[in-house]
């Protein structure tokens, strides 16, 4: 039997326990409420600064190689470190496109500029350096330069969010940190890649152009880039790509327009091989046809090829072979040098397919022809 005492006492107990559990979800909610936006910031920041160190590390390591590369070139009892490191924060700066007429015009002459700058300082440090040397050597420093901004970019903004404790920046940069280290990586790799002369991914255009020219006379037509004859079914195939086996792209554009310039406009078709970027899901060495101009160009050299084709009717049909950034920045896979047989007999039949005896074609293999000859 329970006396009324009893029964009080333990209605106290009960609205004690009551009361503390609502102080317990009070102060639960308001630790939320108060910190949940700092642990967030915490934690986002803790993944930036993992990130940071790593690029840091690429980028040292990238201007190490770099220097070390470079070394055997450089005239002896000379220190380069200083002119290398102070030449990785070389920059390019765009023009204006407010009023668009003539853009393309003013962004090929500053690219001009900065190619000749490029080949104007390592013949400078590397004034041993032939000519698939110095080639290679403005390769080593383009990936250089490029982790060195990449690790730059994402140190600012990490410094930038604890600066101001603004979690949308930390938010921001952490949703694009994986492509950020995925692409550092494949620069990294493609250092590696660029100091020994090997070919590349982004070098089968250049491979199957090589392929189709192989054992015919070469002649130069533009800057760095070379074309060759040869009669296929009694059709004129004209085969161009960049002079290897130095690490260069050329001037395809300037090569297309001048060659169907001096055919006077006579060209039944324009093909044009490339590397192209794969989706996830996608096949490496995955050949697709399509059309258009296939080059991976920042503008006036595809304005060419689209100009000229335009001008004179041509129709211009496009072959890529699919890969990553790392496949193409690193040494050619199997399955791209595979698919790139695949492609040269595309090229052929489709040459029969689609063209009459008589024509002239043109085949443009579009892309860094790094350790591929002619």
């Amino acid at each position: 039997m329970v006396t009324a005492g009893q029964g009080l006492f333990s209605l106290g107990n009960d609205m004690t326990s009551i009361i503390v559990n609502i102080v317990w979800m009070v102060l639960f909610f308001a630790v939320i409420l108060l910190f949940n936006q700092r642990m967030q910031i915490w934690s986002y920041q803790r993944n930036a600064e993992k990130a940071t160190a790593r690029l840091q590390f690429l980028a040292d390591k990238s201007r190490e190689d770099a220097l070390n590369s470079i070394k055997r070139f450089a005239q002896e009892n000379v220190d380069i470190r200083s002119q290398v490191t102070g030449f990785l924060d070389f920059f390019l700066i765009e023009p204006v496109d407010r009023d668009p007429f003539g853009v393309l015009g003013r962004l090929e002459h500053i690219l001009d500029n900065r190619r000749d700058r490029f080949k104007a300082f390592v013949s400078q440090i590397a004034p041993k350096a032939g000519k698939t040397e110095a080639a290679n050597t403005e390769d080593i420093l383009e990936a250089a330069m490029a982790l060195t901004f990449i690790f730059k970019i994402v140190r600012h903004y990490l410094l930038l969010g604890k600066k101001t404790k603004s979690l949308m920046i930390f938010v921001q940069l952490d949703m694009q940190l994986p492509m950020i280290m995925k692409m550092a990586e494949a620069y990294y790799n493609a250092q590696k890649t660029f100091s020994t002369g090997k070919p590349i991914g982004d070098g089968l255009g250049a491979l199957v152009a090589s392929k189709l020219m192989l054992g015919q006379p070469k002649k130069q037509i533009a800057e760095d880039v070379v074309y060759a004859e040869l009669d296929l079914s009694n059709r004129k195939v004209v085969v161009l790509k960049a002079e290897g086996p130095g690490g260069v792209v050329g001037k395809p554009g300037e090569a297309v327009k001048q060659l169907v310039e001096n055919l006077g406009g006579k060209v039944a078709r324009i093909f044009m091989v490339d590397a192209a970027g794969k989706l996830e899901g996608e096949k490496t060495g995955e050949v697709v046809e399509g059309i258009g101009a296939a080059i991976g160009d920042p503008g006036p050299e595809k304005f060419k090829i689209e100009d000229v084709a335009t001008k004179f009717k041509i129709p211009v049909d496009a072959i890529i072979c699919k890969m990553d950034i790392e496949e193409a920045l690193t040494t050619i896979r199997k399955e791209v040098v595979e698919a790139s047989d695949v492609i040269v007999e595309k090229i052929k039949k489709a040459i029969l397919e689609r063209t009459k005896e008589g024509d002239v074609v043109i085949v443009a293999g579009i892309g860094n022809t790094i350790g591929v000859g002619q």
